[in-house]
């Protein structure tokens, strides 16, 4: 306000200013008609009518003059407001006119055009990223200095698991992020409830000359099981490679050995302990022989050829093989999946025969299965009632079991075959009670 009052008295001096000399121009032509009409011997009467009517003349000129000049200048003043107002549709008139008015008209004309496509460009720029952060599927958040979150898009409000509405204004540590601000860039993290695991991106920006910190979460999951799973390939055909070299010898020698020992002479329980260590021998080779070779199973398996397969048949056809204990089947809405269906069969056995055994060793207990779907997945579910989980982490582990017999092949096949077909399993521990619950997710036609 003060400005504003300094800017008035400026321009009122300005005019003032002004018409002052105007006045001390016409002041000499004043004097010089009073002493012609003077030295005319004209009477007084006359005389000031004369000098009162060319004061009047000059003083309409002086005030054409000065509106001439002082109205552009005041147009100029408001197009500049408007300017710094942020509204770019005035403009200065006279631009085009030859002269020092119309070339500083012309000059705002261009700085108004200008300032307006900087403006616009800044506008779509401004749509342009947010419309790429809302279609972005890694999660993305901005904080302040005071690690205040300022900027959000809808994939970390998701990961957030709170409404949009009520995530800005809080500080990463209200909202579990306190964590990813101290972590070193290109770190590995897991986060919330899901199993996901994410690649931490942290870069550092200015608004409004405050410090910023970006905050970008990558999903390296799938990369990451696809490395271990290539790591577990890679690995399966050294041993099998190598273990079948040996065990063919091994097996082939103590066959012929075992075969000679039947017309050995001598001590009896010598022949009989000698007979026995050799069959020992030859079963133990051919029990690794047949564990190698279901490894291999698991380490080439062939890429799915996609059909059309009905869930309904396909499910039913796999409780009806196995009759151990009663399956309760909870049919869902008719639905057909793109799949193999010789890999889904098999994935299914997997499960069902895993929930089968959990289930007879602790009292043999019905199971329960059925599917659901929606838009555009279908959930497999198998729920048996069994002692649960005990090591959730290496369930999908190769290798890894459990049973006294198992090989650690079925889960992690049942897995890899999913994978396959664009799906995931999750096993986990019923909330209703006991037992273990296997749902498998995989995308509709």
């Amino acid at each position: 306000m003060a400005s504003d009052r300094k800017a008035r008295r400026r321009n009122v001096s300005a005019v003032r200013r002004a018409w002052f000399y105007c006045l001390l121009l016409s002041l000499p032509g004043l004097l010089f008609a009073g002493i012609l009409l003077y030295q005319e011997h004209t009477t007084a009467g006359p005389l000031i009518l004369a000098v009162v009517c060319l004061l009047i003349y000059m003083l309409l000129i002086a005030s054409n003059l000065i509106e001439g000049l002082v109205r552009p200048l005041q147009t100029l003043s408001n197009v500049v407001s408007s300017l710094r107002e942020g509204d770019y549709s005035f403009r200065a008139r006279g631009a085009g006119a030859h002269d020092a008015y119309g070339e500083l008209a012309g000059e705002v004309n261009a700085l108004a055009d200008l300032l307006q496509k900087q403006r616009v460009r800044s506008l779509e720029a401004t749509a342009l990223l947010a419309r790429i952060l809302e279609v972005m599927h890694s999660p993305l958040f901005a904080f302040d200095r005071d690690n205040v979150l300022q900027l959000v898009n809808e994939a970390g409000v998701q990961l957030l698991g709170i409404p949009n509405a009520r995530c800005f204004g809080r500080t990463a540590r209200e909202l579990g992020l306190e964590g990813l601000l101290a972590s070193a860039d290109q770190s590995i993290h897991s986060f919330g409830s899901k199993p996901n695991r994410w690649l931490l991106r942290k870069a550092a920006f200015r608004q409004e000359g405050a410090p910023h910190i970006l905050l970008l979460l990558a999903d390296v999951s799938r990369p990451l099981r696809e490395e271990e799973q290539a790591a577990w390939k890679r690995l399966i055909r050294v041993l099998g490679h190598e273990l079948s070299n040996s065990l063919a010898p091994i097996k082939s020698i103590a066959g012929s050995l075992l075969a000679r020992a039947e017309q050995m002479q001598g001590d009896e329980i010598t022949v009989r302990d000698f007979r026995r260590g050799l069959g020992v021998v030859e079963s133990r080779a051919d029990s690794l022989h047949r564990f190698v070779q279901s490894y291999r199973v698991l380490a080439q398996l062939p890429p799915p050829v996609l059909k059309s397969v009905p869930v309904a048949a396909l499910v039913e056809r796999i409780a009806l093989l196995e009759q151990r204990v009663p399956i309760q089947l909870d049919p869902g809405t008719p639905a057909t999946v793109h799949a193999d269906p010789d890999q889904l069969e098999q994935m299914l056995i997997n499960l069902l025969t895993n929930a089968v055994d959990a289930s007879l060793a602790n009292g043999a207990k019905p199971i329960r299965m059925g599917w659901k779907s929606d838009d555009s997945y279908l959930s497999i579910f198998i729920e048996d009632s069994g002692q649960g989980i005990a090591n959730s982490e290496n369930l999908f582990v190769p290798f890894y079991t459990t049973k006294p017999t198992g090989s650690g092949v079925g889960l992690a096949l049942a897995q890899q075959i999913a994978r396959a077909h664009g799906g995931e399993i999750r096993l986990v521990n019923r909330e209703d009670g006991e037992g273990a619950l296997a749902t498998v997710r995989l995308p509709l036609e």
